[in-house]
């Protein structure tokens, strides 16, 4: 997405807000964009930039092809500042280097823009020298804070800033689009149930990395109905060595997600819905008869909770053991 007009399609709203106030010379000194993985705040962050600084603006929309314009795609313009967190968090050390930036002249324009991605990630420090920029807003200065969860941002912080929404994306649009690129209705289906980043998509599909984690997933939905202890050592000796990073171990427990919600969806006679199994496989039938729709409930909150312990950096081992021990029959 390099347009406004682009960006008008998924996010309307959101569009027309930030569209707005580009024709009438009124952007705001600090926005703060929420919204899922993938429902464009990085682009829609470079748009404002490209919409204060292109050299050949139509409308509101940027050429895209002017040196500012090119600068800023490639990240090497002097007067737009990105920070993303560093590990698990933005840590104090980066924003008084953001800071030190600030104290220098602009060199382009008498504008600055700086984008902080992943702002829920602010360590407590770093969050309250944030709040110094947007307690003193500077006219020539654009904040732009990128966040999937603008709860987690302290509220001061978010008083200060113009709040845009972003509506998560359908996955109906999302398997349409992949179809049309050329991905079969299964896997188009699996995938936008997995992500809304098109791009995100097309890469697993194509990565055997994803395509072993997916095999492995459908093992371990036959391991877990076995009459034994298998699942913990499936767990040690294959799943944990395959989804080695969290964010796969992440990965992994929504494609368990998406199987236990075809088991309930096959007990509801909704196989239309039904995106792991199909609703013939003599495996699925296995799955029904070992867990019961009151077992299916509590196995979804299982998952989630697993998913939640993940994100809060719970050991994951420990996590993915315990997981094993509540899910299997």
């Amino acid at each position: 997405m390099t347009t406004w007009s682009e960006i008008e399609k998924i996010q309307p709203t959101a569009s027309r807000m930030i569209t707005n106030s580009i024709k009438k010379g009124r952007i705001s000194h600090a926005y703060l964009i929420q919204g899922e993985r993938g429902t464009g705040k990085e682009a829609i962050a470079t748009l404002i930039a490209k919409s204060i600084y292109c050299a050949q603006l139509t409308g509101v929309e940027p050429c895209q092809t002017c040196q500012m314009c090119m600068r800023i795609d490639s990240g090497n313009h002097p007067d737009v500042h990105r920070v993303e967190p560093d590990g698990h968090s933005i840590k104090i050390e980066q924003i008084k280097d953001l800071q030190k930036e600030f104290t220098y002249s602009s060199f382009e324009s008498n504008q600055k823009v700086y984008i902080i991605s992943g702002a829920d990630t602010l360590t407590l420090n770093a969050a309250n020298r944030i709040l110094k920029f947007l307690e003193e807003p500077n006219q020539r200065t654009t904040a732009i804070l990128l966040t999937e969860n603008s709860q987690s941002i302290i509220p001061t912080i978010r008083s200060r800033c113009q709040l845009i929404d972003l509506k998560p994306l359908h996955s109906k649009h999302i398997r349409e689009q992949l179809i049309t690129l050329g991905m079969t209705e299964r896997d188009a289906a699996l995938m936008s149930a997995l992500t809304n980043n098109i791009d995100e998509a097309l890469e697993w599909s194509r990565d055997e990395w994803f395509a072993d984690g997916r095999k492995l997933m459908i093992q371990l939905m036959e391991v877990l109905i076995a009459p034994s202890e298998e699942a913990y050592l499936f767990i040690h000796n294959h799943w944990l060595k395959h989804f080695k990073e969290r964010t796969q171990l992440e990965r992994s427990i929504d494609l368990l997600l998406l199987a236990f919600k075809d088991i309930l969806y096959a007990h509801l006679d909704k196989g239309e819905s039904m995106i792991v199994f199909d609703i013939n496989d003599d495996r699925l039938k296995q799955l029904v008869l070992s867990y019961s729709q009151k077992d299916l409930i509590q196995v979804l909150h299982n998952l989630l909770d697993a998913k939640r312990h993940l994100k809060q950096h719970v050991n994951s081992t420990l996590v993915m053991e315990q997981l094993a021990l509540q899910i299997q029959r």
